[in-house]
């Protein structure tokens, strides 16, 4: 099988020898399958990942009390899985594969985790009216007073 490279770091070492000093380069390279990664999340983590979500309910999928469990065994599946093939984590692949579970699992939620909606109307029409009915008694106040004003000079 065709082995990748996942990271290739380059770490100065600094040795002297008769008062000089001398630069060596160390390159330290990580067999990383990330063809296989990239598969194996997909098989375990996400399908898991889906049939817990699938169970929880469109309807619940911004309530983080309820996600926190299955978006945690997420992650630690993605960790497992980068540390039996010697990948680092994170990385591009992971970062890549979380952003597509935010945009199809928690587009539509809250920076709160709550998602917003209109409150009920027993509680809303009040705020609503009150404020109308207020500037239109003031106003007509207002009308009646300059009115009755000009009458008197």
């Amino acid at each position: 099988y065709a082995v990748s490279l996942c990271r290739l770091i380059e770490l100065p070492a600094v040795y002297y020898s008769g008062g000089k000093q001398l630069a060596h380069h160390f390159i330290v390279v990580t067999a990383c399958h990330e063809a296989d990664y990239g598969q194996l999340i997909e098989d375990y983590c996400l399908s898991q990942f889906k049939f817990e979500m699938e169970a929880i309910g469109q309807t619940m999928w911004c309530d983080w009390d309820q996600t926190v469990g299955s978006y945690g065994e997420l992650t630690n599946c993605t960790v497992l899985i980068a540390q039996k093939l010697e990948c680092f984590w994170p990385n591009q692949l992971v970062d890549e594969f979380f952003i597509a579970i935010h945009k199809n699992y928690f587009k539509n939620c809250s920076l709160s985790g709550r998602s917003l909606r209109d409150p009920p109307n027993n509680i809303l029409c009040p705020f609503l009216v009150i404020p109308i009915l207020i500037t239109l008694l003031m106003t007509a106040l207002v009308v009646w007073r300059s009115q009755r004003s000009e009458g008197i000079m």
